[in-house]
């Protein structure tokens, strides 16, 4: 075969053809423009994905710092509420089982026997105070006199 013959011109030209034919569909077809606007798009959303990640990284630091700063006021106020309760000597009044965590002081019956418990002026007094049983109650010589409103 020669160098020049229409053979070798034909299978050079559909080598040609389909390099060229390939290279214009990669290019011009519509399946593989979406198929790179959807590669694109695939990339932008790991990227705001993998911001949002750092960023909650970043969120999910400060809650638990200030967690913290809040569990160490706790214990320092609980510390401080032991050492009141020391100084006053109200830590000899809990339960064994209450020692780790004291509450508020409540009286115990040895101390209510010690300080009798009184009842508010205002009811016990039985003088007509804004807590007595008939405060507001009129006496009944009072509603004679009144006009009564006439009654449709």
């Amino acid at each position: 075969m020669e160098a020049s013959s229409p053979y070798t011109f034909a299978i050079v030209g559909i080598i040609i053809g389909f390099i060229i034919g390939l290279g214009c569909y990669r290019l011009f077809s519509k399946g593989e423009r979406n198929n790179a606007s959807l590669r694109q798009t695939l990339l932008e959303r790991e990227h705001q994905i993998a911001e949002l990640k750092k960023g909650m990284g970043g969120h999910l630091t400060g809650v638990f710092q200030r967690l913290d700063s809040i569990r160490s006021e706790a214990d320092q106020l609980e510390h401080q509420i032991r050492e009141d309760a020391e100084e006053w000597h109200l830590g000899s009044s809990t339960p064994p089982e209450l020692k780790e965590r004291q509450p508020i002081h409540q009286p115990t019956a040895s101390q209510a026997s010690d300080s009798p418990l009184t009842t508010p002026r205002d009811y016990a007094d039985g003088k007509n105070g804004t807590l007595s049983e008939n405060f507001g109650l009129k006496d009944s010589a009072t509603n004679t006199n009144a006009p009564q409103p006439p009654r449709y």
